[in-house]
């Protein structure tokens, strides 16, 4: 684990849904019922609560996002952001994946957060290249902290080594 920005942003390796943070953030489909991947995974860890109250939010727009508890996860909340769907980058999908960072975070503020965590979103099963959608993530949230001192403690959590080496390398570059 590496910290940057003055200690407001770290990237680490680790199943998110075994984080201590206030708040992860799911990688979600516009149903937010739960899926493949890391939606999956937290929708298991959260246990059948979670699926419930998510049928009672109407799902959720591309870019949008929307809090839940956190269940059975060590994280109190859960905010589910919806990536873009990766379609050779000319349907306007790095603007929607960074809408998902910017209303994540708007919510982690409104909610006053002190820590959030992240998974790499829309780079499973959703295709966004990693190394572009890494970019995404970093440039939008150090531009959220720059702005907003009230902003949380950002985690970029990566499931794998090779995720994790592609964002302390441009960690390194951006931040």
């Amino acid at each position: 684990m590496k910290t940057y920005a003055n200690d407001r942003i770290e990237v680490l390796q680790a199943d998110i849904t075994t984080l201590s943070v206030d708040a992860i953030v799911n990688a979600a489909n516009s149903s937010l019922l739960g899926g493949g991947g890391v939606d999956g995974a937290i929708h298991r860890a959260a246990g059948p609560e979670l699926v419930a109250e998510c049928r009672t939010l109407g799902g959720a727009e591309t870019g949008e996002a929307k809090l839940t508890l956190g269940y059975n996860l060590p994280a109190g909340y859960i905010i589910h952001a919806v990536g873009p769907v990766w379609n050779g980058g000319t349907h306007d999908e790095d603007a929607l994946l960074a809408r998902c960072y910017d209303n994540a975070m708007a919510i982690a503020v409104t909610e006053e957060l002190s820590s959030v965590a992240f998974p790499a979103i829309s780079t499973g099963i959703f295709a966004f290249p990693l190394e572009r959608a890494t970019r995404i993530a970093i440039t939008t949230v150090r531009g959220i902290l720059a702005r907003n001192d009230k902003a949380p403690r950002v985690s970029f959590c990566c499931f794998s080594a090779g995720d994790a080496e592609v964002y302390h390398r441009l960690a390194d570059e951006l931040l």
